[in-house]
């Protein structure tokens, strides 16, 4: 599996054609305490750099965007219940949605691990 972030602060891991998604631990931590995730339904069609999740903490609510496009295959209902796995593992359990990749060259503008560690030192 291979990891991939955004410049919004959203990874991806990529597996053939499945991707899963979710926010950085950066993202969580400029958030704030999580109260509140909406993810995408089953067979939604996002757009690379789309309106794609709500996340809502106790200092602001945020859109989560796609890092690529694709169609929803699932998503997250442990966060329905559990909304704080988004700050206590942001790049692991706290995971938004899965999706299947429209057009896997998209990938090509992310960034990886240290081009992502990078940037948010400059941040």
């Amino acid at each position: 599996m291979t990891r991939y972030f955004t410049s919004e602060h959203e990874w991806i891991d990529v597996d053939g054609n499945e991707a899963l998604v979710g926010i950085t631990d950066y993202a969580q931590s400029q958030l704030g305490d999580i109260v509140f995730v909406d993810v995408p339904a089953v067979g939604a069609q996002v757009t690379k750099g789309g309106d794609a999740a709500v996340v809502e903490s106790v200092k602001a609510a945020s859109d989560v965007y796609a890092p690529v496009s694709g169609t929803v295959t699932q998503g997250n209902a442990a966060l329905g219940d559990d909304p704080a796995l988004v700050n206590s593992d942001p790049e692991g359990e706290g995971w938004f949605f899965k999706l299947t990749l429209a057009d896997p060259s998209e990938l090509d503008g992310l960034m990886d691990a240290a081009a992502y560690q990078d940037f948010v030192a400059t941040l």
